[in-house]
């Protein structure tokens, strides 16, 4: 066999299905057999052509789950289901000199900047590669990436024992992030989403849900006495929502920015001085946080066999990305180039 199906952007808003040559693997580097691929925010603003480095004719896909082909350098046996840390670091910067890779100041990534997983095989580094323990689907398997996020956010907060946390936004980050901070000790976890099907995924959970007609303020305010909550995290990353961080949240509270705004936003930053409040924004994830989040998925204590989702074949990949356009019926749209892999 010397090509192979991958999902190939043509154009904006075109994504066809295309046999291409199987990719060759360096010296030490990995061969592995795709399983699943799931698509999030950043694949959507590059089929929507709206990602400032996607060239049309890349393979994309980064949240990716598959079994070893060649095991190059990676001391795993062939057969082995891993996931993947998809970034690109220079390892020149003072960020990747320092030991945060993570914002490497030429941050790149499989799936935009080099080609990506939504085909049958991809070529990797053997660094990149994260073993998963036997017994987890290879399907949920593709939910690590979007996991290490909420995990580093988590991490990054410095969320307290038995906090009252704060989530904007139920999407597959929001809720995520709703998730492990509950898993990680905090006391109350509150949760605000404008969608009805959103928010009845959040409940599903047993999440505390801010109801409809509701704000976040009132809804805290009216649990911890007016103070608001010691912990927010802001994954929706909407105009709306940063007007109302500060409100939401105590004095002496942190906020942490985890949605990425598409421009720059208001804040009230008299409420963060008054009110000595601390905020911190989150870029992806460290290595530590891909095995807090492998940990945490294995051990099934985030119940994510309930994490909605809807696997495409790589065929209908144009209908995968429409679906997660919607956001209709799944918090995570999948891509597999797996026989039988596929729900829809």
């Amino acid at each position: 066999m010397s090509t192979m199906r991958a999902a190939v952007w043509t154009a904006t808003d075109t994504a066809e299905v295309r046999e291409i040559p199987l990719p060759e693997v360096p010296e030490g580097w990995a061969l592995v057999k795709m399983a699943y691929n799931g698509i999030c925010g950043t694949d959507l603003a590059i089929y929507h052509g709206k990602h400032p480095r996607a060239q049309h004719g890349l393979v994309p896909g980064h949240e990716m789950s598959g079994w070893i082909v060649e095991p190059g350098a990676s001391g795993l046996a062939e057969g082995t289901l891993v996931v993947v840390e998809p970034l690109i670091t220079c390892g020149e910067c003072r960020a990747c000199r320092s030991g945060a890779a993570h914002v490497c100041n030429r941050l790149g990534l499989y799936g935009i900047d080099t080609p990506g997983g939504m085909a049958e095989y991809v070529a990797l580094p053997a660094h990149t590669l994260h073993a998963v323990p036997e017994g987890v689907d290879a399907r949920l398997a593709a939910l690590v990436e979007p996991l290490a996020v909420a995990v580093h956010a988590v991490a990054l907060s410095g969320m307290e024992q038995g906090d009252t946390v704060a989530v904007f936004g139920a999407g597959p980050i929001g809720v995520l992030t709703a998730l492990v901070a509950r898993a990680e000790g905090a006391g109350r976890v509150v949760i605000t989403e404008p969608s009805p099907w959103r928010r009845s995924v959040a409940e599903s959970f047993g999440l505390d849900v801010v109801p409809e007609g509701a704000t976040m303020t009132e809804t805290l305010h009216a649990l911890t006495g007016g103070e608001g909550a010691d912990t927010t995290f802001d994954s929706a990353a909407h105009p709306s929502v940063a007007a109302e961080l500060t409100d939401a949240t105590r004095v002496l509270g942190r906020i942490v920015i985890v949605g990425v705004y598409k421009e720059p936003t208001a804040i009230n930053l008299r409420d963060v001085c008054f009110k000595e409040q601390s905020m911190v924004g989150v870029r992806v994830y460290t290595t530590p946080d891909i095995t807090r989040a492998i940990e945490l998925l294995a051990s099934g204590v985030l119940g994510l066999e309930k994490f909605p989702t809807a696997a495409y074949d790589l065929a209908d990949v144009s209908a995968a990305f429409d679906a997660a356009t919607s956001g209709a019926d799944a918090l995570k749209v999948l891509v597999t180039p797996l026989q039988d892999g596929a729900d829809r």
